[in-house]
Formats: C-alpha cells, sequence, structure tokens
C-alpha cells in the first residue's frame, strides 16, 4: 500500500512496573498451581503496579522511545494513547503524558480498542503522517488490569499484568516502514469481554441512592471459551489480509509479534498461517497479557534480546474486546534509522 508520505519508525520504548507476581504468589491466592497456569497461558509471572499509573507508565515508555529515536519532546506534533485503563475518564492519558514529557507543541487524545488499540492508533498515526497533517507522531499503548482485577477469580486473575510500550514515527517522503494495517470490529461480540463500572451506564449517582454495584460489576469480565474460539480464527484472517494489502509474501514476513494474551492462541495462529515457531516474538512468561502495550512490549523485548534481526519484516497481530481485531505489516531497520539521528543522544532500556 503506497502513502504520499510514508511513516518512519524511528523510535521504540517501554516501561515496565518493578513489583513482580509470580505464579507461585497466586498459588496462595486461589486454587491453581505453576504447571496449570504455565501449561494454559504460557504465563510464569507478570508485572504490577504499585504506586505507578497508567500516565507514569506511559510517560517513561514515551521518554525511552524518544531517547531510542534522539529527537527532543517539542519535535512531537501528535501523541496517541491506546488504553482501555486510563487515569481518568477525562482528562485524557495522553494530555497527561504531554506535560509530564514537555510534548508542547504537541495534540493529545486517547483511543480505545482495547487489546487490539495499538493497532488502531499506528493507523491513525499512519494517516495523520500520509496527508501532511503531522510529521512526527508519538503512539503509546498503556494498560493497568491489575487495578480492575478479582484477585479470587482464577480465570482472570491470572492473565493479565500492567505495561506501557510507545512508538515514534515520522515522516518520510522518500521511505515507509507501515506496509499495511487491517481493523475489524464485531460488536455482537461485546459481552463476552468487558468492564462493566466504568461507564455512565453505571452512573455513581443513581437514582435509587441505597443501591450498591454487585461484586462482578466491579472486576473484568470474561468468557474464555468463545474469545479463544474467536482469536484463532481472527489472528490468521487479519495477518493474511494485512500481508495481501502489504505486497508481500507470507514467506517474506521474518517474525510474527502478536498480542500475548494466550500462548496455545499463538502457537494455534503460527501453526494455521505456517510459520515456524522461532519466528513467533513471545514475551508472555514474563509479563502477562498487558493489553494495548503487549504487542510493541514483545517487539520491544524482541529487539533487546536480539531475537529479532535487522532488516525485518514483522506482522503485528492483536485482538480483543469489542470485540475487535487488527494487524500491521511493518518494516523493522532501526540501525539504519539511528545513522539519521544523533546518536550521541541514544538511549535504550525501559525506566524500570
Amino acid at each position: 500500500m503506497k502513502f504520499p508520505i510514508g511513516a518512519r519508525i524511528i523510535g521504540l520504548g517501554a516501561s515496565i512496573p518493578s513489583a513482580v507476581i509470580t505464579n507461585a504468589d497466586l498459588e496462595k491466592l486461589v486454587a491453581t498451581s505453576d504447571e496449570w497456569i504455565a501449561s494454559r497461558t504460557g504465563i510464569r509471572e507478570r508485572r504490577i503496579v504499585t504506586d505507578e499509573t497508567a500516565s507514569s507508565l506511559a510517560s517513561e515508555a514515551a521518554k525511552d522511545a524518544l531517547g531510542f529515536a534522539g529527537i527532543d519532546p517539542t519535535e512531537i506534533d501528535l501523541i496517541v494513547v491506546a488504553t482501555s485503563t486510563p487515569d481518568f475518564l477525562y482528562p485524557s492519558t495522553a494530555c497527561m503524558v504531554q506535560a509530564a514529557i514537555g510534548a508542547d507543541n504537541s495534540a493529545a487524545f486517547d483511543l480505545e480498542a482495547a487489546c487490539t488499540g495499538i493497532i488502531y492508533a499506528l493507523a491513525v498515526a499512519q494517516q495523520f503522517i500520509a496527508t501532511g497533517t503531522f510529521k512526527t507522531v508519538l503512539v503509546i499503548g498503556v494498560d493497568l488490569h491489575s487495578r480492575f482485577l478479582d484477585w479470587q477469580d482464577r480465570n482472570t486473575c491470572i492473565l493479565f499484568g500492567d505495561g506501557a510500550a510507545a512508538f515514534v514515527l515520522q515522516a518520510s517522503e522518500t521511505e515507509n516502514d507501515i506496509l499495511s494495517t487491517y481493523l475489524r470490529a464485531d460488536g455482537s461480540g461485546a459481552h463476552l469481554l468487558k468492564i462493566p463500572n466504568c461507564g455512565t451506564k453505571y452512573p455513581h449517582a443513581n437514582k435509587d441512592l441505597s443501591k450498591n454495584l454487585e461484586k462482578s460489576e466491579k472486576f473484568v469480565e470474561m468468557n474464555g471459551r468463545p474469545i479463544y474460539e474467536f482469536a484463532v480464527k481472527a489472528v490468521p484472517e487479519a495477518v493474511r489480509t494485512a500481508i495481501e494489502r502489504a505486497g508481500v509474501k507470507l514467506e517474506e514476513v521474518d517474525y510474527l509479534v502478536p498480542h500475548q494474551a494466550n500462548i496455545r492462541i499463538m502457537n494455534s495462529a503460527a501453526e494455521r498461517l505456517g510459520i515456524a515457531q522461532e519466528k513467533v516474538v513471545s514475551n508472555i512468561d514474563k509479563v502477562g497479557n498487558t493489553s494495548a502495550a503487549s504487542i510493541p512490549l514483545a517487539l520491544w523485548h524482541g529487539v533487546k534480546n536480539k531475537q529479532i534481526k535487522e532488516p525485518a519484516i514483522c506482522a503485528l497481530v492483536g485482538f480483543g474486546a469489542g470485540l475487535t481485531w487488527g494487524a500491521a505489516i511493518i518494516r523493522w531497520n532501526a540501525k539504519d534509522k539511528r545513522l539519521l539521528q544523533h546518536e550521541s543522544k541514544h538511549k535504550h532500556g525501559p525506566s524500570k
């Protein structure tokens, strides 16, 4: 897919909380075991916030990505934050990030598409760049689901971790690293995964002031089996469509970077696509499901751990509540990008 102005990926960053909750820790809270969790999900541990907030994690990931890119925050024209767990209903997390990092010249807004949010945000950022509206865009995925978990519900508390990760995109008339995007939604599945009590359907000021929310209405609710059945079909479909739009062949994809929800879903998707397991980038064992942060956080870990070799074509693919799903085919070639930046400013590593 060709655009009048291309979008280079010049920065990648991450921030994760310092507190670790292992499967052994969860054995003390619910009827489960390390073997049961790991065999069914691939998760061994996850990071959980203590004093951190969505805006503080997002700000640290942004600083990390800007350090990678070697640019000043004042060069950012737009901040798009993908999150389902903002600090507040308003102001937006993006505005709080803008103030925290000193991106004084940027517009800022949040986008909510659950675990697919980062794919939606990349597509939105690309469009703003392609039209010439903005030159440099900061895209962040952040979620803190630990604040909405019932730690006695084995179906959900074992899955989620907290984290943030960010991209920096910059306009180019000669290069384009986002080869295609593909976005889908099916609202008929909205009831399958939700946090019910955060919107106006459950207002804090009820007409009946004596009414209290039921316990289940305060936490993440998930119907796991249909979500699994949806995901194993949606992921291959999204990747195949995005690859076709990008004008590349499946065998040209060097790495599959899926949403880190469940190792069985990832393995099933790779098998259906005919992608070898060594090409699947995963960090689910260390961080669990970090929702909107999971895809860029997995990419970040793949780069940090040198699993991802440059240059590479990567298929990023997500799915989540809504239901939403989508994919982005990107070119990762950060080594060449650094040659265009001020290497003396380069700092690569999460704050925590």
